[in-house]
């Protein structure tokens, strides 16, 4: 079965199961396509569903749901670091209606920020205040300072956790890869702490 997300405000799971979709096991903006390609269905075409894996979708529910009686910043911002490709950013960029929040997605490669671009389109024109930026993310924290209610870090990884996806993965990589990526890995933690509002 093939995981897909609803893009909040833009579709819902009764039209998806009017497509024969099924209802995900653990996502709330989840659903299960049977099998094979659901990029001919009218939802998916138009940008309103996307594949996604649910863990990906909870990753991005846990920080857009959670906390919210804790603190309320009364500018709320919210900053996805490592926006590439744009899956998470469309789910959070959703979600940042019913926040009154605005979502700002940073992407390090040019081509992989307008992948975003293509992502939020739909969410973009439905009005939601998603910004996307081509910048370095260990940056962004000096730059924006104590800025962001909210942030997500999704860091570049060996992508090894994914070899069910994409098994071809496993050449790719060697034990002297792990070193420079938790390098990585740290300055951009460093770096959405430093974006973090306190």
């Amino acid at each position: 079965a093939v995981s897909l997300v609803m893009r909040p405000g833009l579709t819902d799971l009764d039209e998806l199961i009017e497509h024969g979709a099924g209802e995900a096991a653990w996502s709330v903006f989840g659903a299960s396509w049977p099998s094979g390609d659901p990029g001919g269905i009218g939802p998916v075409r138009q940008g309103r569903a996307a594949v996604q894996d649910e863990g990906s979708q909870l990753a991005a529910l846990a920080l857009a749901l959670g906390a919210d009686d804790l603190v309320r910043a009364q500018d709320d911002h919210w900053l996805d670091l490592c926006a590439g490709p744009g899956g998470k950013t469309a789910l959070l960029g959703g979600l940042t209606v019913g926040h009154d929040a605005e979502l700002l997605a940073v992407e390090l490669q040019p081509h992989r920020t307008e992948l975003v671009d293509r992502s939020v389109a739909a969410l973009q024109e439905a009005g939601c205040e998603i910004r996307t930026r081509t910048a370095d993310g260990t940056t962004i924290g000096a730059e924006l300072p104590g800025r962001f209610s909210r942030v997500l870090v999704d860091a570049p990884c060996t992508g090894l956790g994914a070899l069910r996806r994409r098994p071809e993965a496993r050449w790719r990589r060697t034990p002297g890869d792990i070193g420079s990526l938790a390098g990585l890995q740290r300055e951009l933690l460093a770096s959405a702490l430093d974006a973090a509002a306190p």
